[in-house]
């Protein structure tokens, strides 16, 4: 948020009598001091003796500027610069009510007119950095706000401001600089201390940015922007029900979309779904377009398997800033049109595990008639290539020309998909045959066991839900212990260190070194009798390549997992595990642990 400077309250002027003269200081004093019920008779009487008292018109005008009656304030000021139009206060007073008006232009002609008349204005800089600012004249602004920086370096809001215009540049380090010399100079500001958690924030230092949001609410308890942000925050950690009751707050001050929104997610996150439902549509009842409120309520939907509704949700899910973020061609978004003859782009979009999910689309497309190109990041490459009806497969810019586009979790609302439909056959993806070749000397070198086993526990830190969407590896340990069983390996990332610490089993054939990408992991899983995996990309794609898996799931687990069942209809060689307390993985371990012990694969 950015901070105009106040109305500025300058003495100026010479009266044309001692007792108008006493009327317009009585007012001032009342004025400055926060009292304007107090001061308005003294303007009124004032400017009945004299109504073209240009220093009673303008300051009268700021009166109403801060009662919120903009249009009278205009008047006012107006009246008083065409009496006096060297008056540099007033050409930025006016500046802030057009600005108040949304009238940016009038605003930054008014602010320039001040700096005319004076160009160490401190207030005027600072003012004519918010209205470059707000459109989007970022290094504009910055260069306003350090000149009124240099004319006032105690300038609080100045610091603010060009904190804000650095932060959105992606320059944390030297707006979180800004924000802690606003501090210095004013440690009350609630304001400071928030901005100095999102910068915080936006480093990736989360407890410094909790303790800065703490901080803004113990200045100001009714900060519902900081309730959001520590609610977030919170939420992160794994603490939905803390999370919960920072929304409520927040949704208390403002119950805006995203804040019903916010508070619907905590609940939804803790299993209370029949309770987040009503804050989904309460938003919408707010913003029918509000993008999160349509993919929050799609999720819950689908989860219950009401696919009509859930995808009829889905596809209103973008944002217009999530199209502008990817490369799409200048043709229209397929809505179900016939295809027969077309070419057709296929975009991919979220995660690695939602491309391989969503890809047994692009053989339903071709059959009816459909040219089909898919547009991946470039770590799918080339294995989405070998997928049956896919013509060509890039990463990047399309470089061709097609009749529509359509993103790629678009698809099952085009065509209606519900349970009963989804495209389920296995395999649809394919591994590259020499690596498979390959890979399978390894595992025969490796040894013999009646069962091979790939072992993923952990997913990406940056997912949302992977406080309980992962394990550790230790969470495992009892696994190491089953017979005729051969552990492999699968596991990417930070937690592959916590091989180092683990059972002999679990170590004895770790190759994870020479996985360099998805073609390899899957050439590897081919040699594989098994895939037991968290929810992560590694379990989608052991299914499309249709082997068996099995899925330790959270008891609040992802909307394509439905509710209660062991089974998916996406995956026919999928076997679900599922918590039934969040956080407790101990009976889903026993309960895989037993199956394996039976061999039921």
């Amino acid at each position: 948020m950015e901070h105009q400077s106040h109305p500025d309250a300058a003495n100026a002027g010479t009266p044309p009598s001692a007792y108008l003269t006493s009327l317009i200081d009585a007012a001032l004093e009342a004025h400055q001091a926060g009292r304007l019920d107090a001061a308005e008779p003294f303007y009124r009487e004032a400017l009945a003796l004299d109504p073209v008292h240009a220093k009673a018109l303008h300051y009268f005008g700021v009166l109403q500027h801060q009662r919120g009656d903009h249009v009278y304030a205009a008047e006012l000021m107006s009246e008083s610069l065409k009496l006096d139009r060297t008056d540099a206060a007033c050409w930025s007073n006016r500046g802030l009510v057009a600005a108040a008006l949304g009238h940016r232009e009038e605003a930054m002609i008014c602010y320039d007119q001040a700096l005319q008349l004076q160009p160490d204005f401190a207030d005027a800089r600072n003012n004519f950095g918010v209205a470059l600012q707000a459109q989007g004249a970022l290094e504009e602004a910055i260069g306003q706000y350090q000149l009124a920086l240099i004319a006032n370096p105690s300038m609080a809001d100045g610091y603010l401001n060009l904190g804000t215009a650095l932060s959105k540049l992606g320059r944390h380090h030297d707006a979180l600089a800004c924000y802690q010399t606003a501090l210095s100079l004013d440690p009350q500001s609630a304001a400071a201390h928030f901005n100095a958690g999102n910068a915080h924030n936006a480093q990736g230092d989360h407890a410094a940015a909790i303790a800065s949001f703490e901080q803004a609410l113990a200045l100001h308890g009714d900060y519902a922007e900081a309730h959001i942000n520590l609610g977030s925050l919170i939420g992160k950690r794994g603490d939905y029900a803390g999370a919960e009751a920072q929304y409520r707050r927040a949704v208390a001050l403002k119950p805006n979309p995203t804040n019903l929104v916010c508070l619907g997610g905590s609940l939804g996150a803790q299993g209370r779904l029949d309770e987040e439902e009503g804050f989904y549509r309460q938003a919408l009842t707010l913003d029918a377009n509000y993008a999160d409120a349509h993919q929050n309520l799609a999720w819950l939907l689908l989860k219950r398997g009401d696919f009509k509704q859930g995808w009829a949700e889905f596809a209103k899910r973008w944002r217009r800033s999530d199209y502008e973020a990817i490369a799409v061609p200048d043709v229209a978004e397929w809505q179900g049109e016939p295809l027969d003859g077309r070419r057709l782009l296929l975009v991919g979009e979220q995660g690695f595990g939602d491309h391989f999910q969503f890809l047994r689309y692009a053989r339903v497309l071709e059959q009816l008639g459909a040219t089909v190109d898919i547009c991946v990041r470039e770590p799918l490459l080339p294995l989405v290539g070998r997928i049956p009806g896919v013509h060509r497969a890039f990463g990047g810019t399309p470089d061709s020309q097609y009749d529509f586009w359509v993103p790629m979790m678009s698809v099952p609302s085009c065509l209606s998909t519900d349970l009963s439909t989804i495209p389920a056959e296995v395999p649809y993806m394919f591994a590259d045959k020499a690596k498979v070749k390959t890979w399978r000397k390894r595992v025969d070198a490796a040894g013999k066991a009646k069962c091979k086993v790939g072992l993923v526990w952990s997913g990406s830190p940056t997912f949302g839900n992977d406080r309980y969407r992962s394990m550790t590896l230790a969470d495992l340990s009892t696994l190491s212990e089953s017979k005729d069983v051969a552990w492999y390996a699968l596991q990417k990332g930070p937690a592959h260190a916590q091989l180092a610490d683990a059972p002999e089993a679990f170590r004895a054939h770790d190759f994870t070194a020479d996985l360099h990408n998805f073609d390899d992991t899957a050439a590897l899983i081919m040699n594989l009798d098994l895939v037991i995996a968290v929810d992560t990309g590694v379990a989608h794609l052991a299914a499309a390549l249709g082997k068996p898996v099995w899925v330790l799931l959270p008891a609040n687990s992802d909307w394509r997992w439905l509710e209660a069942r062991s089974d998916s209809p996406w995956y026919p060689s999928m076997k679900l595990f599922r918590q039934t307390a969040l956080g407790d993985w101990a009976p889903v371990v026993k309960r895989v642990s037993d199956e394996l012990r039976d061999g039921s694969l």
